[in-house]
């Protein structure tokens, strides 16, 4: 018979098989006793795999690098500092009394002409918008008075509810075209 030199990798490779077959000896081993209790079939044996072991830095280490981290930022500080002159930042632009005037003059202009536009194009417009007005608040007036009818009929607090959303629906509708009217016609 020959010997065989046993070598690192060979122990290691032994030593891998031999775990993996307690593994499933262990595995087994579970198994049968949970046929036996009735418990779970996982056994609380089983091994976790080890946790890598997290290194400690020396305090001269520590010390050292934050060292280094300083001068980074002294370097960091010196190189915004001397970039920092260089570019000044150009002084406000302020408008004259005169400049502001022309502005306000050329926008007065162009409003004045706008108005002048939309005047000559809408005379007919108005006199259209003023009937559809005097039209739509006379079925109001009429609504109102049929709810206030049948609220005296009914008690106060329910009448009240009631004729709340029909008198707010009422003013929505013709208010807006009553007002342009009223200043169209104060504008003329």
């Amino acid at each position: 018979m020959t010997k065989q030199k046993l070598t690192r990798p060979i122990i290691e490779a032994a030593i891998l098989g031999f775990e993996s077959q307690r593994e499933k000896l262990a595995q087994q081993v579970a198994e049968l006793r949970a046929m036996l209790d009735g418990g779970p079939k996982e056994s609380a044996a089983t091994p976790e795999p080890a946790k890598r072991k997290r290194r400690k830095m020396s305090a001269a280490g520590r010390k050292a690098i934050a060292e280094a981290q300083r001068k980074r930022w002294a370097a960091s500080k010196k190189a915004a500092e001397r970039s920092a002159p260089q570019a000044a930042p150009k002084p406000k632009r302020k408008l004259s009394a005169a400049g502001r005037a022309a502005i306000v003059a050329a926008t007065k202009a162009r409003w004045d002409r706008v108005r002048a536009e939309a005047a000559k194009k809408k005379p007919a417009a108005k006199k259209a918008a003023v009937k559809k007005a005097a039209v739509k608040t006379a079925p109001a007036v009429s609504k109102k008075a049929a709810v206030r009818k049948s609220a005296a009929k009914k008690s106060p607090v329910t009448a009240a509810k009631k004729a709340a959303p029909v008198k707010k629906a009422a003013v929505k509708k013709t208010a807006p075209i009553a007002a342009q009217t009223a200043t169209e016609a104060a504008a003329q």
